[in-house]
């Protein structure tokens, strides 16, 4: 049973395939293409104020070295946003719970933010690892503490959105076994772990939601550090 319960989070084959590309590329084909008319439907509006509410409050405190990042920072969100909505379907697979996808998205992308700050302003970016007013016998280890805590970063990012979408998964698949264990037995049992299946549920679509939002959102953050 333990088994299981994890096997959810293997990565599906057909044929030898594997079906994670599929995954991968299905985000692409549900949205909407926007067309040059003046009246569109309520799927490309609703995107598109979508979008540009995103990026208002994404980008506002960057400066306009960050905004060349805009494009890419809101593909990434809605991507991921689709992703993890998707999983929720049943006899779906959701990709972002494996963590060589995230470490995939979260390491060029920090890197990239760490390679543009040497670039731009190269005092800059080392001086954040040394705080200022640092005494002296303190310098070397608070410098090795600053360096482990800026290589941390992207580990910290793809493992924050891996541990959250597995527990999610597993916990709703824990509530659902056992409500259909107690549905012969205690029938009123099981109809009050079915409604906090379905509160737990409805969680979880927040929770999808958040979790892409946080992790567009730290890598800006990170951005606004080097530039």
């Amino acid at each position: 049973m333990t088994l299981s319960f994890f096997d959810q989070f293997m990565s599906p084959t057909f044929m030898g395939v594997p079906l994670v590309i599929l995954a991968l590329s299905l985000p692409w084909v549900l949205y909407p293409t926007p067309s040059n008319r003046w009246i569109t439907n309520r799927m490309v509006t609703l995107q598109a104020w979508f979008v540009n509410r995103f990026m208002q409050q994404m980008f506002l405190p960057l400066n306009q070295g960050g905004h060349k990042w805009a494009l890419l920072m809101t593909s990434l969100m809605l991507f991921l946003i689709t992703l993890n909505m998707l999983g929720l379907l049943p006899y779906t697979f959701t990709p972002t719970t494996q963590l060589s996808l995230n470490m995939g998205f979260a390491v060029p992308l920090w890197l990239a933010t760490v390679l543009i700050g040497m670039r731009n302003q190269p005092t800059v970016a080392l001086g954040h690892l040394l705080p200022e007013g640092t005494p002296t016998p303190l310098i070397p280890l608070l410098i090795v503490i600053e360096t482990f805590s800026l290589l941390i970063r992207p580990v910290a990012l793809g493992v924050r959105l891996t541990a959250n979408l597995t527990a999610g998964h597993l916990l709703i698949q824990l509530i659902a076994t056992a409500a259909f264990v107690l549905l012969p037995l205690m029938p009123a049992v099981a109809v009050i772990t079915t409604v906090v299946l379905l509160l737990l549920t409805m969680l979880e679509v927040a929770v999808a939601m958040i979790q892409a939002y946080v992790f567009v959102l730290l890598l800006s953050l990170y951005l606004q550090e080097n530039i």
